[in-house]
């Protein structure tokens, strides 16, 4: 049984405007598949009117292998961090 990963999107919470940038960057020189779209987004959380968290979306997605014609066969690993 063959699988192959066509594209794949994802969602990023980043601190600064900066890292989002970075982010991007980072993104777009990626060995495998290419970086077919991206956005930034600043996002606020307010409680009784006031801003009491703030942060910056970052939305990625990739192409990693034409669907037609498959020719990069990529694993998908996911590690959880603790913080703790």
């Amino acid at each position: 049984m063959s699988r192959y990963l066509v594209s794949t999107t994802e969602t990023y919470r980043v601190d600064s405007e900066a890292e989002a940038q970075a982010l991007i960057q980072e993104n777009k020189n990626i060995n495998y598949g290419e970086l077919v779209k991206y956005s930034s987004t600043y996002r606020e959380r307010k409680q009784k009117g006031e801003v009491v968290d703030s942060w910056y979306r970052v939305i990625l997605t990739k192409s990693i292998t034409d669907e037609k014609e498959p020719c990069n066969n990529v694993k998908v690993e996911y590690n959880k961090e603790s913080a703790f």
